[in-house]
C-alpha cells in the first residue's frame, strides 16, 4: 500500500473533534496532520488533544502547506462550498461535510473546479461506507426480500438553542439540511435512480423560522419512501425497508456506534411482530473511520470516492424539492 494520504481539517467543529478525527486515528490509508482555525489558540488546543502534528491560525495557511494532500471541511454549511472551492484550487482532495451545499446549483458550481483542478471532492454521508449498509443492500439486491417496494424511517433529536447553527436559517439549519438528508440519502441508494416526484408537510419553529418537524414522501415509481426528520422531537432513529418477501430492519441506521456491534433484522414476515426476524451482527466499526478509508483508497487508486459531486447535487435537488413541496401542498419535481 501507498504511503498514508495526509489530511488537514478546517476548524474545530464538534463533529470534528469527537467524531470524525478521533475515527481517522484508527485508519490504515488516512492520518490527519493539521489542524486550523480562525483562533490559533483553538487549533493548538484540538491539535494537542488529538495528537495532530501543526496547528494554523488561518484557512488560508493550512491550504498553503505542502504537507497535506487532502481536506476535511466540517464548517457551517453556507461555508461548505466557498472553502471547498478555495482547497480544491489549491491541489487539495476534499471530503466535504453533509449537506455540501445549500443548494443544488451551489454544489453543481464544484463540478468544473474538480475536473479543473484534478481532485478528489465528496459528501461526507459516512453511512455510505458501514458494513451494516452494505449488507442490507447486498441482501435486497440479492432477493433476500423479494422486490424493494417501500422504505420508512424516523430520525429526531431535540434542540431549541438558537444560537445552535442548526437552528440558524441563514446557516442552513433546519431538520432536513441536517439530518433529512441521511433517509434521502439511503432511500435513492437503494432505490439506485431518482424519486420522480415528492410531496411534504413542514412545520416550522415560530421564532427560529427553522423547518422542526418535517414529513415526506418520495416517489420513486417503482416504489416510495417515507420519512420524519425533527430537530424538537426525542431522540429516535430508525429504518425499515419492506419488499415484496421480506424486510430489513436496521437498529441504528444514522448515528451507529463506534465502540459496539451493530445490528439488521431479516423478517420473512411469517410471525407479526418480528418475532420470526434473524439478527446479523456486525463487529463494531468506526464509520468516520471507515469513509476516511474509502476515500483514501479513492486517492491512491485513482477510483471513485463513496459519495460523487454528482450524487450530492441530485441529493440536494430532493431536499429542495421536499422545501418546495412543504411550502406549496403539492407535488413537487426535483
Amino acid at each position: 500500500m501507498a504511503e498514508k494520504v495526509r489530511w488537514g481539517v478546517l476548524g474545530v467543529a464538534a463533529i470534528a473533534t469527537k467524531k470524525v478525527v478521533p475515527g481517522m486515528r484508527q485508519c490504515e490509508r488516512a492520518e490527519v496532520v493539521a489542524i486550523a482555525s480562525r483562533d490559533l489558540a483553538k487549533a493548538q488546543e484540538a491539535a494537542q488533544a488529538l495528537g495532530i502534528g501543526k496547528a494554523y491560525g488561518s484557512y488560508e495557511e493550512i491550504l498553503a502547506d505542502p504537507g497535506v494532500d487532502a481536506i476535511y471541511n466540517p464548517l457551517p454549511n453556507h461555508l461548505h462550498v466557498p472553502w471547498t472551492l478555495k482547497a480544491a484550487e489549491a491541489g487539495k482532495h476534499v471530503l466535504c461535510e453533509k449537506p455540501i451545499a445549500i443548494s443544488s446549483r451551489e454544489a453543481a458550481a464544484l463540478i468544473p473546479v474538480r475536473d479543473r483542478a484534478g481532485v478528489k471532492i465528496g459528501e461526507a454521508f459516512m453511512v455510505r461506507t458501514h458494513p451494516q449498509w452494505l449488507r442490507a443492500r447486498e441482501l435486497m439486491r440479492g432477493g433476500e426480500i423479494g422486490e424493494l417496494r417501500a422504505i420508512v424511517s424516523e430520525f429526531s433529536y431535540f434542540n431549541r438553542d438558537p444560537n445552535n447553527i442548526r437552528n440558524i436559517p441563514e446557516y442552513g439549519g433546519g431538520a432536513l439540511m441536517d439530518i433529512g438528508c441521511y433517509p434521502i440519502t439511503m432511500a435513492r441508494f437503494f432505490f439506485d435512480r431518482e424519486p420522480a416526484r415528492v410531496s411534504a408537510v413542514i412545520d416550522r419553529d415560530p421564532e427560529m423560522k427553522t423547518d422542526r418537524l418535517s414529513s415526506a414522501l418520495l416517489d420513486f415509481e417503482v416504489g416510495h419512501a417515507l420519512f420524519t426528520c425533527s430537530t424538537q422531537l426525542v431522540p429516535f432513529q430508525r429504518m425499515q425497508i419492506f419488499g415484496t418477501g421480506g424486510r430489513i430492519e436496521l437498529e441504528i441506521p444514522y448515528n451507529i456506534p463506534p465502540d459496539r456491534p451493530s445490528r439488521i433484522f431479516i423478517d420473512d414476515g411469517s410471525q407479526l411482530g418480528g418475532h420470526s426476524a434473524r439478527i446479523e451482527e456486525f463487529p463494531a466499526c468506526d464509520q468516520y473511520a471507515a469513509q476516511a478509508d474509502a476515500f483514501s483508497k479513492a486517492i491512491q487508486e485513482d477510483g471513485d470516492v463513496p459519495v460523487t459531486l454528482e450524487d450530492a447535487v441530485a441529493n440536494m435537488a430532493v431536499i429542495e424539492a421536499v422545501l418546495r413541496a412543504g411550502a406549496s401542498g403539492a407535488w413537487e419535481r426535483p
